[in-house]
């Protein structure tokens, strides 16, 4: 080839974005274009005559020398990926051509630089494992599990801490991931969080922290639109130590997308409490209660066993909250609900079906005798007077009783019969059990 056109030609390499690079068979750099340098950070003096091994990222070394050997027995590779070191420590991806020239005996490649192609597709795949979680976690402590689990996979975590800020104005350690007995890292990760939380700089950059065997903390704010939920910090392994600004600007995208996770999940299930209990007395209500009675009339069905429910009323409510007011009403009403809980089994369920009506399953008993003598506990704990406020109050209540075997098949004819031996009770002057 003229020697015109070869300057020509190199002159054209020069310019492009990608790296023009040849090796020889054990792959000790030969030639570099300008290129090159953009993407390593090198300039091509620093690495003629080195071998490729100096500046692969350590854990793509095998498959790099697999690839490598297929393409000296003439294999072309035109997909090849693997990672790369910069002379400032950071981590360039490389999408790689390459094949084997016999005559010259170099491996000649192209390399194309893809960091920030490789960088989008792991944040997009973040925020979907995100979202997915959110919305499949069973509760909080799930939720930052499988939050752990994705940031996992990003970072070679050793350990971590979510920590929550309160109403008072401290923190809470909401969750925490450390290696078993190590009791210096748990003290590292506290301090840290509260000096994230402390930090009344509106989203202030990643904090990094280095310890003396090389790893590095990592914290960040939990951000989730203006609100400041709390703070995340982990541990990372040493080998990520030279690329830790790139790990922490990862941490703190993913971070935000984890607090408006957590935010929606915290939302959702107060919106659930809501709906399923009781806002004065912390009691289930009718749906809940429902829920409940189908799981104990297949647990009867499997057990042979009955089960009983109790519908309850107060005699003499709404005396009370006419002359004492309804303060006085609601506090006797949670104080009700808290005797009822303490007269009952920890298997059996108390619900509020609204006013001042009280109905209570009894799970697993094995005869109406024994249901009758569990609602007549019931009835007689309402003997000892309630405090309320300045004032004392006797009030009774009437129970209706009813039972139940392994064939029956729905609540709702349970409760409605429950609900009439209630209103037997009242007729006859209430302060007793009827059982149906």
């Amino acid at each position: 080839m003229p020697a015109s056109l070869c300057h020509a030609l190199g002159e054209y390499i020069d310019v492009l974005l990608d790296a023009v690079c040849a090796v020889d068979r054990d792959g000790h750099f030969q030639f570099l274009s300008s290129g090159a340098e953009r993407i390593f950070g090198y300039p091509a003096s620093e690495m003629l005559g080195r071998s490729m091994l100096d500046f692969i990222h350590p854990d793509d070394i095998p498959k790099t020398l697999a690839a490598a050997q297929a393409i000296n027995t003439g294999q072309i590779k035109t997909d090849f990926e693997n990672r790369y070191l910069r002379k400032d420590g950071q981590i360039v991806h490389l999408l790689w051509s390459a094949r084997w020239s016999a005559d010259k005996q170099q491996r000649v490649a192209v390399a194309r630089d893809i960091t920030r192609l490789k960088l989008a597709e792991t944040r997009q795949h973040a925020l979907y494992a995100i979202s997915e979680a959110a919305f499949a976690a069973e509760d909080l402590q799930s939720l930052y599990r499988q939050l752990l689990q994705i940031v996992q996979q990003l970072l070679p975590i050793e350990a971590c801490v979510i920590a929550r800020r309160t109403v008072g104005g401290s923190i809470n350690l909401a969750y925490q991931y450390l290696p078993l007995g190590d009791t210096q890292s748990a003290v590292e990760a506290t301090d840290l969080c509260y000096l994230l939380l402390q930090d009344t700089q509106k989203s202030p950059p990643p904090l990094i922290r280095k310890r003396a065997d090389h790893s590095l903390w990592l914290g960040v704010q939990l951000i989730s639109h203006t609100n400041v939920l709390g703070a995340m910090v982990v541990l990372v392994s040493p080998q990520t130590a030279l690329s830790h600004h790139a790990d922490a600007d990862l941490l703190d995208f993913v971070a935000q997308h984890m607090a408006v996770a957590i935010e929606r999940k915290e939302l959702l299930a107060r919106l659930q409490h809501a709906a399923l209990y009781d806002e004065l007395t912390g009691l289930p209500k009718r749906e809940l209660f429902y829920d409940r009675c189908r799981q104990a009339m297949a647990q009867a069905q499997r057990h042979q066993c009955q089960l009983a429910i109790c519908y309850l009323d107060l005699d003499g409510f709404k005396p009370v909250n006419d002359q004492f007011g309804h303060s006085v009403g609601d506090d006797l009403l949670q104080q009700v609900a808290q005797r009822l809980i303490q007269n009952v089994r920890q298997a059996d369920t108390v619900a509020r079906f609204g006013g001042d009506e009280f109905v209570i399953l009894l799970s697993e008993i094995d005869s109406a005798e024994q249901a009758g003598v569990a609602a007549e506990k019931i009835r007689q704990s309402f003997s000892t007077p309630f405090q309320l406020q300045s004032h004392s109050f006797t009030i009774t209540a009437s129970i209706g009783l009813v039972c139940a075997d392994a064939t029956t098949l729905s609540s709702e004819p349970l409760l409605a019969m429950a609900d009439q031996a209630m209103y037997r009770a009242k007729q006859l002057g209430g302060n007793r059990c009827i059982q149906y």
